[in-house]
């Protein structure tokens, strides 16, 4: 029965899941129509939110580039390569590879999104280099680690109620990571994604007639090293003394972050990381812009698809339809409901506004407005923000891009097995968030 349930899942995906250009398309047209009809905007109003949104995310963007490209950068070292080989050897079997695959996601993802993503697809491509399994599922159950993103270490949200003087501090204060992260309730839905998610995973596996086996070779690396000319300039690309000076600065920074100032962990500083890594680890500015040439396919959809996503969330933000779906989610909840309506409200707003941070300062004024009077346990509230925003990323294709690149498939490739997590997961969630 679960074999045709996850058939039937991946046969309506693949029929009727559009390439996610035309997915964001579609959303940009709908958040549209919603705001005029909810909001009773006028069209030409519309296309100005739109508009003057539209180029809102292009810091983020090249930080999701960088995400992309430094990470298979640091991936394609040599050391690199060969501890993911060495992993990759403790999947035996088609089943193994799955829950391997699966749990190294969900680790990487829960120490940081960013380096989740890129890490889960580039073992996944490692593992299916030596099990026949179906390449779909593999690279799905890479991508599937990403729902834990935000309740782990780098939850946007936690983070940012944690922050002395945020936002929302002079309404709910400051709240520690010891209520959001590592409170019980955060942790018990933790470590049941832990244990259902790669289980879900294996149980979708197809039979061997019908799985889409890839064969081996066409996931080698075939880059072969360019030789630089005899020449000062072709010297200087094979130096490593150059490699080890910018190098040594480099490491000195991230002491400087990590130790003696104690910094979080963000996009910036992991970029940098990935970054300063793949230059000492590659040896040669050569290597290293060999492995830069490769990195940096597959990142037009990325490039292409993130300022319409600008443009959707300042439709939903600007018009007041983002804060309207949320009041209507709470309008009807208790103390004890609450956590639950609001994680419902929060999985909608994230197809249409896929960002923590930018939910958040959408939905933190009408569910922290909604808590206080309800007197509903804050933290809990925040975090059914957080979780609700990681939820329904296993319906839209928005943060499958970076993994999509490296694997090379395709959104409809993975998601019809993903849509299954959806509700598995959506239920796991929501018996944490209302009872743990």
């Amino acid at each position: 029965m679960f074999h045709a349930l996850t058939r039937w899942s991946v046969r309506l995906v693949d029929r009727y899941l559009p390439d996610p250009y035309l997915f964001v398309i579609i959303l940009t047209l709908v958040a549209g129509l919603a705001a005029m009809g909810v909001e009773s905007k006028g069209p030409m109003e519309i296309v100005r939110l739109w508009g003057d949104g539209f180029w809102g995310l292009l810091p983020f963007t090249m930080q999701m580039v960088l995400v992309l490209v430094t990470g298979y950068m640091l991936a394609l070292t040599p050391l690199v390569r060969r501890v993911l080989a060495r992993l990759a050897t403790l999947a035996r079997s088609p089943g193994s590879a799955i829950i391997v695959v699966t749990l190294v996601a969900l680790t990487a993802n829960w120490i940081n999104w960013g380096f989740g993503l890129v890490v889960g697809a580039i073992f996944a491509k490692e593992v299916a280099r030596s099990v026949r399994v179906d390449y779909r599922l593999l690279i799905a159950s890479a991508y599937s680690g990403f729902i834990v993103w935000h309740g782990g270490l780098a939850g946007s949200i936690p983070l940012t109620i944690a922050t002395p003087e945020h936002f929302t501090a002079d309404k709910i204060g400051v709240i520690p990571t010891s209520q959001t992260i590592f409170s019980t309730f955060n942790l018990v839905i933790v470590v049941a994604m832990f244990i259902v998610v790669p289980l879900l995973n294996r149980l979708m596996m197809p039979r061997e007639s019908e799985s889409v086996i890839v064969d081996p070779k066409l996931l080698a690396e075939t880059r072969e090293e360019a030789q630089a000319p005899d020449t000062p300039a072709g010297r200087l690309e094979q130096s490593r003394i150059l490699t080890a000076l910018i190098g040594i600065a480099g490491l000195a920074y991230m002491f400087n972050y990590y130790v003696v100032r104690s910094g979080g962990i963000n996009l910036n500083i992991v970029n940098f990381t990935f970054l300063f890594f793949a230059i000492i680890l590659h040896g040669t500015p050569r290597r290293l812009l060999d492995s830069l040439e490769e990195a940096i396919r597959g990142t037009g959809g990325i490039v292409l698809q993130f300022p319409f996503y600008a443009g959707i969330m300042a439709i939903m933000t600007k018009s007041g339809l983002a804060a309207t779906l949320s009041q209507w989610f709470v309008s009807f909840a208790s103390a004890e409901s609450l956590p639950f309506w609001t994680f419902m409200s929060a999985g909608l707003v994230n197809i249409f506004v896929p960002s923590g941070g930018g939910q958040w300062a959408v939905q933190a004024p009408v569910v922290i407005d909604a808590a206080l009077a309800l007197n509903a346990d804050m933290a809990r509230v925040a975090m059914a923000v957080a979780w609700g925003d990681s939820w329904t990323n296993m319906l839209q294709p928005f943060w499958a891009l970076p993994v999509l690149a490296i694997a090379g498939l395709k959104a409809k490739d993975i998601m019809g097995f993903c849509l299954i997590q959806l509700f598995v997961m959506g239920v796991v969630i929501s018996l944490g968030l209302s009872f743990a």
